[in-house]
């Protein structure tokens, strides 16, 4: 029993495990116990809790007051590209939409391809009319060249033409002009979101419930491509889609000049119905559909909300996500005109 009770006396302590010493009163407290009954005085309000919702709305209010809505500074510290391209091939643009669109848009077109036979409808006309006046080459094809042009799944409808690569303005070019045209800015930022037909349909929304633009990263993200063109049914021609070198730093520089960084997340601090931004300039910010927002962007975020649904669906997919949090800040908008 000796040589157990000294093996147990020598044996070292588990890392992190209290020792269960306790010693006496010592002379000399200073008060400390007195200090700790005062307590840490009133809690502060929630508008004054700058980590909580509530403060981060604040602080949004009061930078767009110190903004007063005025278009960005050009100061040589903020100096920027005017515009940023990809290094992307010539798109071939299909589906009567979206050619439509594009030549409505006068987008500088080098070809107009047309099926042999096609049916002729009011579309295929304004078309052949269109080209004609700008003096864009016409060219008349067989449908399986043309499915060839079009791709695996590209649903050309006859018709199709060659565009030069997508040209991105700068982001901050494309706040200006949206305040200079004396509207509410209303933007999309897309976080990780690589499917050209998903970036196609918000695009799509953004242009029908009444968005401004839509802002891409650098990197890591899909590009304004044949499939984003078709998705979007020729929205591309009208929504400006911006790249941002750095995603976060971009977002930084919108929340300074009093824009709403408004991130979406299924674990979101509020819902989105209970948002109230319909006079504020506004980014939404979607994440994809696997990983959802990065970290370095879900923090600069002004706030982070979610759309309820119910408990069996996991998730949406980021295209109806976006839809659903446009249309519901276009409805606040509409509401308070």
């Amino acid at each position: 029993m000796e040589l157990i009770g000294v093996l147990m006396a020598g044996k070292p302590g588990r890392p992190g495990a209290s020792k269960g010493n306790k010693k006496g009163p010592t002379k000399g407290a200073g008060g400390k116990n007195k200090r700790s009954l005062e307590g840490r005085g009133p809690t502060p309000k929630a508008e004054d809790r700058a980590w909580h919702p509530a403060g981060k709305r604040k602080a949004a209010a009061e930078r767009y007051a110190a903004a007063g809505g005025k278009k960005p500074s050009s100061s040589p510290q903020n100096s920027r590209p005017r515009s940023a391209k990809r290094d992307d091939d010539t798109e071939i643009v299909t589906g009567r939409n979206s050619v439509l669109e594009a030549l409505r848009a006068k987008i500088p077109a080098t070809a107009f391809y047309i099926a042999q036979r096609v049916e002729m409808d009011d579309r295929v006309k304004e078309m052949l009319s269109t080209a004609t006046q700008r003096g864009i080459p016409v060219m008349e094809v067989t449908r399986p060249e043309l499915d060839r042009m079009a791709g695996f799944d590209g649903v050309h409808q006859g018709v199709a033409i060659k565009v030069p690569p997508y040209d991105y303005p700068h982001p901050q070019d494309v706040l200006e002009n949206i305040i200079e045209s004396g509207k509410v800015p209303l933007m999309v930022a897309l976080d990780g979101i690589t499917d050209p037909r998903n970036l196609g349909a918000i695009i799509r929304s953004t242009g029908a419930f009444g968005g401004h633009a839509v802002i891409l990263p650098q990197r890591r993200s899909a590009s304004v491509n044949s499939a984003a063109w078709k998705t979007s049914a020729g929205a591309v021609a009208r929504v400006p889609v911006a790249l941002a070198p750095n995603l976060t730093a971009t977002l930084k520089e919108l929340k300074k000049q009093g824009v709403f960084v408004l991130g979406l997340d299924g674990g979101g601090d509020v819902m989105l119905p209970s948002i109230e931004l319909a006079d504020r300039p506004v980014v939404i910010v979607v994440g994809s559909e696997g990983k959802g927002l990065s970290r370095l962007v879900a923090e600069t975020c002004d706030q982070i909300v979610s759309i309820p649904i119910e408990a069996a669906t996991e998730s949406l997919n980021a295209g109806i996500a976006a839809s659903v949090a446009l249309y519901q800040i276009a409805t606040f908008r509409t509401v308070a005109k």
